[in-house]
């Protein structure tokens, strides 16, 4: 009990960071978004490498070398996880916020739709109804906004590529990391170099705070992915499920109380719409949940029985 209490404290540390992701931002100002990423990418890696210096742990380096697939999958996450960082800055420093957290409102619906698509996997009726007012929700947003909710679809869509391709490469989320940043190393640096020699940079030009705060972009990144590692080795999926609600609910309250983004009644009812569809997708999560732990309950009394 002591760990899985741990293991929730990690993941609600990990999902409140990058819920509070957009009051950073803004702070890097006059900053451009491309210019913000390719640093974030470089002091990622650095972030990463002094976790793995303390930790002195090497060893997974020549495990991986030796498994090319693998390495290919994480330079597949790398450049999706590059999109969805550069949109999600975008949105941020451009009066998006509301956007783009219906991003992240809608990445379990999509997340689903890509189990269905790319798996074979086969939706319960409840699941069915949820994509479905999921679907009916973005209908309703796009009328809304006048065009399609195209940042919040390319988060959600961006987002869960990465999480199916990190599936799928099962590597532990430092190391991941690691990969992924040291894979956008070059272009990152010779974006910075192209805009130093093209005197457009911001940094290291706007002063001392405004360096340490590009520099701590790095670490703001490291450390909740570095926490959500930590509670996923602790925490059933089911409750990473619910705690994953933590990130768009604090991000849709900046747009809203923070930056004072505009929420018309039709964008309401949108929003509305989607929390409908996460109700119901959670409940009906929480319900398979709680009879495959009573299966094999009985399972385990009937084998003891028999023994």
């Amino acid at each position: 009990m002591p760990d899985l209490r741990r293991g929730v404290l990690y993941g609600i540390a990990a999902y409140t960071m990058w819920g509070l992701f957009p009051l950073y931002w803004p702070l890097l100002k006059p900053s451009g978004a491309v210019e913000i990423l390719a640093h974030r990418m470089v002091w990622s890696l650095v972030a990463v490498a002094a976790v793995l210096l303390v930790r002195r742990h090497w060893s997974w380096i020549r495990e991986l070398a030796r498994q090319p697939a693998k390495l290919g999958l994480l330079t597949v996450a790398a450049v999706v996880v590059t999109l969805n960082w550069g949109t999600y800055i975008y949105a941020v420093n451009t009066g998006h916020v509301v956007e783009s957290a219906l991003g992240y409102f809608i990445n379990p619906l999509v997340s689903v739709l890509f189990g269905v698509v790319l798996l074979r996997e086969r939706l319960r009726p409840l699941q069915w109804t949820a994509v479905g007012f999921g679907t009916l929700a973005v209908l309703v947003l796009t009328l809304d906004y006048g065009r399609l909710p195209w940042i919040a679809l390319t988060l959600a869509v961006s987002f869960g590529v990465y999480g199916l391709v990190k599936k799928k490469a099962n590597v532990a989320a430092t190391e991941g990391l690691a990969v992924e940043t040291l894979v956008l190393l070059l272009p990152a640096l010779g974006y910075i170099g192209f805009l130093q020699a093209s005197g457009e940079a911001t940094f290291p030009h706007q002063g001392v705070w405004h360096a340490v705060l590009i520099v701590g972009a790095g670490i703001i990144t490291a450390a909740p992915l570095i926490c959500f590692g930590a509670a996923a080795i602790r925490v059933p999926l089911s409750t990473i499920g619910l705690l994953q609600y933590i990130a768009p609910i604090l991000q849709f309250a900046c747009g809203v109380l923070i930056a004072k983004e505009t929420m018309p009644s039709s964008r309401w009812i949108g929003f509305s719409i989607v929390w409908l569809a996460l109700a119901i997708f959670t409940y009906d999560s929480i319900r398979t949940a709680r009879h495959a732990a009573r299966a094999r309950k009985s399972a385990g009394t009937l084998d003891h029985v028999v023994t």
